[in-house]
């Protein structure tokens, strides 16, 4: 079944809202799940719900990656999303959500170095790959007379069925959506009223009829306006603790939160031993802290659009045409998919090669009772006088084909060439925090966050080790393979800021002197760095008293991705918001901490790192 908690508003100036089930109970959103790149990385956590802005001057579309869970029925999935004007509808691409995933998701790393140790010696500046460098690519009731809303548009798009619906009371939409098969949750009665006081239309979505679950795609919506907004006012009701929400932004420049603030995590709160194991954790109680306040984001990549791969979007050999032509002769279906490079075909066993296309197949030329579903495919010929001939229809296939799968490639293609920059931000939010629907806007000014962060791992002579941070700060570790619990009220956040339109974010709090100054505590009672006459094995018995000047180590104001920058003083709340995030995922962490790790002196390993 698909999953409740998607969310996203869409209007001018607010924008996408969010699913009311019909199935009330919780659900696990599904979503990409993106496991070790190579040998020694892995990336982070990516389920939750996904959204796509492109903001191109006065028109906006949003990008919904539509997310179920399997244990449930699809049929019970519908939404109701508020909207400002109607818009237009069309089938997104499934690959470019994929995509997306893959070439933006975070990726916290290390190489591990040996400390010199006796006579003999290489330098630390010279690393020695051991392969892989680690990085991974990667029926409609219009209310009459009772208050009900107007039908003012009606479509199938794809495998949904759409309604827009505009005016009538809280009580007349909730009994129009009780009588076309929408069963609603009486909270949302509130939360509906306001919209409507705002002059909000909706937008009623279920999966149409005879189609199933794994027919389920993004939806386009394009429409007037120059922000993206995610309606988590709605969303609230059927949403669970910590909800991972991930937006992307195309566009010219990086984007920002325009009403939620904007949160640097403290890096040192990350354990990347174990690959960013903890990452959701941090996020989340990094956008819960102080002057954020549950309503932030972070900033998970910012940067050229290109880190995206076009593979399987579109190719030119894709043509809807010919299917057409095929009602006498459905047994050539898939050796024209394959002709065009949408199937792959050996030894008598077919692979469909786009994610829509085998529920396309199934529905047009469902398996005859009695064959196993390759042996069908696999020899369509074969099984010629088995064809459900009620069920294939060329020119609706075709139709089909070019609708789901065709035209949204290439429109994913194009916007992948006009739009040169992407951000992706992420964040988790509770039911008791979505009072406020988020809205992201362009800011020409911020700095490029990049994706990939990746400190040294020194293991020392006499034990322990010294892990340099991406921004050049030295935390010792007692335990070599153990991210350590620095003593103090160490802060999950190291800056919290207020996105503005134009120049430097408008930094709320920052706490990068006080991460320092615990930081620093905690090396000296380790005895690092050792003096010259100290022992220099980290144990505090040869230590120096003096602390090493790191200052300058943190976040800046600008929202980079908080692994490195100037830093600024501890600085509490003035007004206003900002954001910056991360998603969560499904993929087994951390073992690959100690793998190709030697403990043999001097030996190097391969950069490892995981992506969150």
């Amino acid at each position: 079944m698909i999953t409740r908690r998607l969310l996203t508003c869409l209007a001018a100036p607010a924008a996408l809202a969010l699913p009311l089930l019909l199935n009330p109970s919780a659900a696990s959103a599904c979503g990409g799940t993106f496991c070790d790149t190579g040998p020694t990385s892995m990336p982070v956590d990516q389920t939750g719900e996904n959204i796509l802005f492109v903001i191109d001057g006065n028109i906006v579309e949003a990008h919904i990656q539509i997310q179920y869970d399997p244990e449930n029925d699809a049929e019970k999935f519908a939404w109701v999303i508020p909207m400002t004007a109607v818009p237009e509808f069309s089938v997104g691409s499934e690959t470019l959500f994929q995509n997306l995933l893959a070439g933006s998701v975070p990726t916290y790393g290390f190489n591990t170095v040996q400390e010199p140790c006796g006579d003999s010696g290489d330098d630390l500046g010279e690393s020695t790959s051991t392969g892989d460098d680690g990085w991974g690519d990667t029926g409609t009731d219009d209310g009459g007379d009772t208050g009900g809303p107007n039908v003012i548009l009606q479509q199938i798009v794809g495998a949904f069925e759409v309604t827009v619906l505009e005016g009538g009371t809280v009580e007349g939409v909730m009994q129009w959506l009780d009588a076309n098969g929408y069963q609603q949750d009486p909270a949302a009665e509130p939360i509906l009223g306001e919209y409507l006081n705002e002059g909000h239309l909706f937008v009623a979505l279920k999966l149409a009829f005879n189609a199933d679950v794994d027919e389920i795609h993004p939806i386009v919506l394009r429409y007037e306006g120059n922000e993206s907004c995610v309606p988590l006012r709605l969303t609230r009701i059927a949403a669970s603790e910590d909800m991972d929400i991930r937006a992307f932004v195309l566009a010219n420049g990086r984007a920002a939160p325009t009403n939620y603030r904007h949160v640097i995590v403290n890096p040192l709160m990350i354990d990347w031993i174990n690959f960013a194991e903890n990452y959701k954790e941090v996020v989340s109680m990094a956008v819960d802290a102080f002057a954020a306040e549950g309503n932030a984001f972070v900033t998970e990549y910012a940067g050229t659009s290109g880190v995206v791969s076009q593979a399987g979007l579109y190719e030119d050999s894709w043509d809807a045409a010919p299917f057409a032509e095929l009602q006498d002769t459905p047994e050539n279906t898939i050796e024209l998919l394959e002709s065009q490079g949408l199937a792959y075909c050996y030894e008598g066993q077919c692979e469909l090669l786009h994610p829509l296309l085998p529920a396309l197949v199934e529905s047009f030329l469902p398996t005859p009772d009695g064959v196993e579903p390759a042996d069908f495919y696999g020899c369509l010929i074969c099984y010629g006088g088995l064809i459900d001939e009620d069920a294939w229809d060329a020119a609706a296939f075709s139709a089909a084909l070019d609708e789901r799968i065709i035209a949204p490639g290439k429109h994913a293609v194009g916007l992948l060439d006009s739009w040169s920059y992407l951000t992706r931000m992420y964040t988790t939010i509770s039911p008791n925090e979505m009072y406020e629907d988020p809205i992201f806007h362009v800011n020409m000014d911020l700095q490029d966050v990049p994706a990939i962060r990746q400190g040294t791992h020194r293991l020392l002579c006499e034990g322990g080790a010294e892990f340099i941070l991406p921004d050049g700060r030295s935390v010792y570790m007692p335990d070599p393979f153990a991210w350590p619990e620095i003593s103090g009220e160490m802060p999950w956040e190291q800056e919290v800021s207020l996105a503005v339109q134009a120049g430097p974010n408008q930094v709320l709090s920052d706490r990068t002197d006080t991460i320092n100054q615990l930081l620093d505590a905690w090396n000296a009672a380790h005895g690092w760095p050792p003096s010259e006459s100290g022992d220099g094995d980290g144990d505090g018995e040869g230590g120096s008293d003096e602390i090493g000047d790191e200052g300058d180590s943190g976040g800046d104001d600008s929202g980079n991705d908080g692994t490195g920058g100037a830093g600024i003083e501890d600085g509490a709340a003035s007004c206003a918001c900002s954001s910056e995030g991360q998603g969560e995922g499904r993929v087994g962490w951390g073992l690959l901490g100690l793998l190709g790790l030697g403990l043999v002196r001097r030996r190097r390993t391969a950069p490892r790192s995981r992506e969150v």
